[in-house]
């Protein structure tokens, strides 16, 4: 799964572990997700759309190899 939390994190000016504070997850998480190496639950993916208030669609999106 693709996703943009990397440029939504660079918009706000906050590192992983900031985030990863917010959404009460590890550092190591929002690293994994960002890298693709995870696939965050459904809550925790709308936990961070709604961090960013952003829709989930503007974070996430399949990839090629998904469709």
């Amino acid at each position: 799964m693709l996703n943009t939390i990397r440029v939504e994190r660079a918009k706000k000016r906050i590192t992983q572990a900031e985030l990863a504070e917010q959404l009460n997850v590890s550092r190591q998480t929002i690293h994994s997700i960002e890298t693709g190496k995870f696939v965050p639950s459904t809550v925790l993916a709308l936990k961070i759309a709604r961090y960013f208030h952003v829709e989930f669609s503007e974070i996430f999106q399949l990839s090629e190899s998904e469709l």
